[in-house]
């Protein structure tokens, strides 16, 4: 028996525009937010076609996109251009811009204007930025801005030299009391969200339910509020680095990487492009121009 119509699930396109409220609210009903981060149009479009909350255009750009070998080379232009392309992408996902290193470290009335350019230029709906204590007053600023705010703790790629490398935070007494400090301040702050990367599992489900804003995990277990992973990793298409968390989903490098080595053998060899794949002339339209040709050396010479 077919389902009703209102037993029928809702396509992606069909959905309402995901807000900073949509995640309140699933927060409160139980339900997980997904997250994907995505750097072009391409990308934005087959993530919000899928369904999917939120869009990070992220720093990891700098890595998975741009080849550098961490998040602290991109700028703020690059991360623009390419938040532009995600919102051309996207209509439904909430689109959330990284703010990159040293766009908000040095001076809070900076920080505001490159969390607004986010949003004026480049289709934005929020912004994340990293650290705790020590930035919430810079997430206040933003949000008195007007600007929605998505804090970030735990590992901090942006502080990758500070911590020594890329490795799981808060796993002593000490350092989980600092991470739960952190996340209440950012709360407090005016953050809708907060990302807990590289967390002990037991820490971020604690930390998850005493917070009364939603979190998002990134190696940080199964107990928040939602997960974000990078698209790349997920398909495959990024292999420098292979943390713990994130599981591949597919392996589209594979398939991709068959298909330009079919492309090259067939140019290669004659086979492409094909009768199928070329364009036909008319034929008088051949002999006028053929004709032309025999005439013009003769003008040429009389010239």
């Amino acid at each position: 028996m077919s389902a009703r119509p209102e037993e029928r699930p809702v396509a992606a396109s069909q959905r309402p525009k995901t807000t900073v409220l949509t995640f309140a609210e699933k927060r409160r009903r139980g339900e997980k937010l997904t997250m994907l981060t995505a750097y072009d149009y391409p990308g934005a479009k087959l993530v919000d076609e899928a369904g999917v909350d939120a869009i990070l255009v992220g720093d990891s750009l700098a890595m998975v996109v741009l080849g550098h070998p961490n998040t602290l080379s991109v700028t703020m232009d690059e991360m623009l251009h390419h938040a532009r392309a995600v919102s051309r992408g996207a209509s439904r996902a909430l689109l959330i811009g990284d703010l990159p290193f040293m766009s908000y470290q040095a001076d809070a009335h900076e920080a505001v204007r490159n969390a607004g350019r986010f949003l004026q230029e480049a289709g934005m709906d929020a912004v994340k930025l990293e650290g705790g204590r020590a930035f919430a007053e810079t997430a206040r600023a933003i949000v008195r801005a007007g600007i929605p705010v998505m804090g970030h703790v735990g590992l901090t790629p942006q502080s990758v030299n500070v911590m020594g490398g890329w490795r799981v935070q808060a796993r002593t007494a000490d350092s989980a009391r600092a991470l739960f400090d952190d996340a209440l301040a950012l709360q407090e702050a005016g953050c809708f969200a907060v990302v807990l990367e590289s967390v002990p599992q037991r820490l971020a489900s604690f930390v998850t339910e005493r917070l009364e804003i939603p979190t998002i995990g990134i190696g940080a277990g199964p107990g928040t509020s939602g997960q974000v992973l990078v698209l790349h990793d997920i398909v495959g298409l990024y292999d420098r680095l292979a943390p713990k968390f994130a599981k591949r989903y597919a392996d589209l490098a594979t398939p991709l990487r068959a298909a330009v080595e079919a492309y090259r053998g067939e140019v290669e060899s004659g086979t492409f492009p094909g009768r199928e794949h070329s364009y036909a002339m008319p034929e008088e339209e051949w002999t006028a121009f053929v004709e032309s040709l025999r005439a013009r050396p003769l003008k040429a010479a009389q010239g």
